[in-house]
């Protein structure tokens, strides 16, 4: 959600972040509510102060043994008056959080300009592909020559987007869950949290994918939501809630399932695992104090790719332009894992700084000597663990179709090396 008031004192600056977004100018339309709404207050304001005064007025004529009768037809006559002005300010004010709700954040300054993703800009890589000496396979292939990927079974139970995996494939996804969650607390002092999977209206609303993407989610008949990340859970937890500024930063994790609907993705990654309806992930989200964002941004993501350099996996880094990123990021950095079964890179995780975006959306704040203010949200994957699984896979697999264990995961394997 954005600020009204930096909105009425910067109109051009909203309107040239917007327009970064590839988005046309809305303060003029926002401000022309703003101010019609502004003059409704100031009337009910002016109303309430004249009744006061009338009432007080009534007292002493009584008192006075006085008529008192003009008087208390004007307070009638600003009894009914005033429901109506506040009924018009209520709309007036809805009709503004209408308009902002469905705003995405302004790009930060150094975010690159760009309608898509072809203008994302890299900024590193790490590790060397490795060079076969024959043609490797994609991880779907390699999944069902082992008899241990099954996409025709979860077809028949969900329909398409879905895999059944069994036996040291299954002990593989978990095994990587685990390392994952065991390096992000032990290591980088991440606190781990189990939270609902399932959350209401506002939590969604909170964290930005309502009300503009409920296409994307799916929804219970009891009016819950599956989340499509534990961003929405643990981010929401400080939610109505003022903390200590020497609590920042609170650093949370998650391993849970996510779901989401794929709505925009008809006929992108139909095979296999890289986009389906339901998958684990380990989620990283940061409380962090509004001076110290920027810096949280770059060590959550260093916290995914050492992930990434642990299993011995090659990736690059790059940082989104203003036309890919999320609806609630004002900056994020996407990691893109090498998968040589298709020959290039593919996201892994997307570390994002929200700023104070959906702090303001959820009334997230802290105590400062200047007063209550708004916190500044952050989230990232550490990492997508079916990905990573297809991304062991395919750079782990050896001619005959059996794949090598990474060394850090033996011990959650019970010293398994190859899956064979």
């Amino acid at each position: 959600m954005h600020d009204l008031k930096w909105i009425r004192e910067t109109p051009a600056a909203f309107d040239a972040g917007l327009a970064r977004r590839g988005l046309e100018a809305r303060s003029g339309e926002i401000l022309a509510v703003d101010t019609e709404r502004r003059a409704v207050q100031t009337r009910l304001q002016e109303m309430l102060a004249r009744r006061n005064e009338l009432s007080k007025q009534i007292g002493i004529l009584k008192k006075q043994g006085q008529d008192a009768s003009a008087a208390m037809d004007e307070v009638a006559k600003l009894k009914e008056d005033v429901p109506a002005l506040e009924i018009q300010d209520r709309e007036l004010g809805e009709r503004i959080d209408a308009i902002l709700a469905a705003l995405p954040n302004i790009p930060a300054t150094d975010v690159p300009d760009g309608p898509d993703e072809e203008h994302n800009v890299e900024l590193r890589k790490w590790g060397t592909p490795r060079e076969f000496a024959f043609a490797p396979k994609e991880h779907d292939a390699l999944g069902d020559a082992l008899k241990l990927m099954d996409f025709d079974g979860a077809a028949k139970l969900s329909g398409a987007r879905f895999v059944v995996l069994k036996g040291k494939l299954a002990r593989l996804e978990r095994a990587l869950a685990q390392f994952m969650l065991d390096v992000q607390t032990e290591e980088h002092g991440y606190t781990e949290v189990s939270p609902p999977t399932l959350v209401k209206d506002t939590a969604l609303f909170g964290t930005g994918q309502l009300p503009k993407f409920g296409e994307d989610l799916f929804k219970t008949n009891t009016g819950h939501w599956l989340i499509p990340t534990a961003e929405v859970p643990l981010t929401n937890l400080l939610g109505d809630t003022i903390v200590d500024e020497s609590a920042l930063p609170i650093r949370m994790t998650a391993l849970t399932p996510c779901y989401r609907s794929e709505a925009g993705a008809a006929g992108k990654d139909t095979r296999g695992m890289i986009r389906q309806h339901q998958f684990w992930k380990v989620e990283m989200v940061s409380i962090a104090h509004p001076d110290r964002s920027g810096e949280e941004h770059e060590r959550m993501t260093q916290c995914a790719e050492t992930i990434l350099q642990r299993l011995g996996l090659p990736y690059r880094v790059i940082v989104l332009c203003t036309g890919d990123m999320g609806f609630s990021a004002q900056k994020t950095y996407d990691i893109e894992v090498w998968l040589p079964g298709q020959n290039r890179y593919r996201e892994i995780s997307s570390c994002s700084n929200c700023g104070d975006f959906q702090a303001r959306r959820m009334k997230g704040r802290f105590k400062s000597d200047k007063g209550n203010r708004l916190v500044h949200t952050l989230n990232g994957s550490g990492l997508a663990v079916g990905r990573t699984l297809v991304a062991v896979l395919e750079n782990y697999q050896q001619e005959d179709g059996s794949i090598v264990v990474p060394e850090v995961l033996r011990g959650y394997m019970g010293g398994l090396d190859v899956i064979r």
